[in-house]
């Protein structure tokens, strides 16, 4: 186990941490509908009105807080944590702006070529300003949406499907040079690698192979990937479920290093401090933000707060 401070605790299942300047960190409470802000002490405090269920944060070129809103979801804890289906009131999923300064929340895309967003996941913007986002999908009691990777402008203007369906695409990364999106999938527990041609389009020619990616590494047993960060030297970090570790996966497939988290649903891990070697880790399990030092530093994002 490694040595984890925690942060903060009583936080309504948290995914998609944001390290900010002054030291603290914000993050969406899926649970909770809320995008909140926890400050260097551990103080909770509510940004704008996300509603829903924000799950990937991160800070565009604007400086505006972009949201990955699954549009709400019931969640049981026993026997594991899952969701089992969209909350009463969900009509979609969406990506929202938050504006740092007023709070103005508002919904950028609800859909892409007139097909409702179902649960937007997590996100990453690259050098030009433009962002790759996934669509966990919606599980149902006896089907589900399929989720998918889409690039869209902070504007409002235009949003892509890149690759359609895929199962449960859950989190999204970019290599160091930026010529290869990461997308993990839940419930294949697989990373794919999507070669970028230029800003929002990638090869569809790795068949056949699903979705046109290639197939990065997978893990034995019963383990769920959900989100991921990258490291400097373009190491992918996935956070694991079930068996609760942050495992770390070379470009080539190989696992680096598994850390044991204290938390079975280690959902997320972003990089922040003066050499970006700390580590933010949200523990959803037990609704905790957690933060340890890293072995390596992180990739410092394009647009960081």
């Amino acid at each position: 186990m490694a040595d984890i401070r925690i942060l903060a605790s009583g936080l309504r299942f948290p995914e998609g941490p944001v390290a900010m300047a002054d030291g603290s960190v914000i993050l969406g409470e899926i649970a909770g509908g809320a995008v909140t802000r926890v400050a260097a002490d551990g103080a909770k405090t509510e940004i704008g009105k996300a509603g829903g269920g924000p799950n990937g944060v991160a800070t565009g070129p604007d400086g505006a807080l972009y949201v990955c809103n699954n549009g709400g979801a019931v969640y049981e804890t026993t026997p594991s944590f899952l969701s089992t289906g969209p909350a009463p009131d969900y009509k979609n999923g969406s990506i929202q702006r938050l504006d740092l300064k007023t709070g103005e929340t508002r919904v950028l895309y609800s859909a892409c070529n007139g097909h409702k967003l179902s649960a937007p996941n997590d996100i990453v913007f690259d050098r030009q300003g433009g962002f790759y986002f996934t669509d966990l999908g919606k599980r149902y009691a006896h089907n589900r949406d399929h989720g998918g990777l889409y690039y869209a402008l902070p504007d409002g203007s235009k949003v892509t499907e890149l690759a359609y369906p895929i199962v449960s695409p859950n989190g999204v990364g970019l290599s160091p040079d930026e010529k290869t999106v990461y997308v993990a999938d839940t419930e294949s527990s697989r990373l794919f690698a999507f070669d970028i041609v230029a800003p929002g389009t990638v090869k569809r020619e790795h068949f056949p192979a699903p979705y046109g990616g290639r197939i990065i590494c997978g893990l034995p047993g019963f383990q769920r990937f959900d989100s991921l960060a990258v490291e400097a030297s373009g190491n992918i970090c996935v956070a694991t479920l079930v068996t609760g570790h942050i495992t770390v996966i070379s470009p080539a497939g190989e696992v680096v290093r598994q850390v044991k988290m204290p938390d079975v649903y280690p959902t997320n891990i972003c990089f922040g401090g003066p050499d970006l070697r700390t580590a933010y880790i949200t523990l959803s399990a037990s609704g905790q933000l957690a933060a340890m030092e890293w072995p390596e530093p992180g990739l410092r994002l394009n647009f960081m707060a």
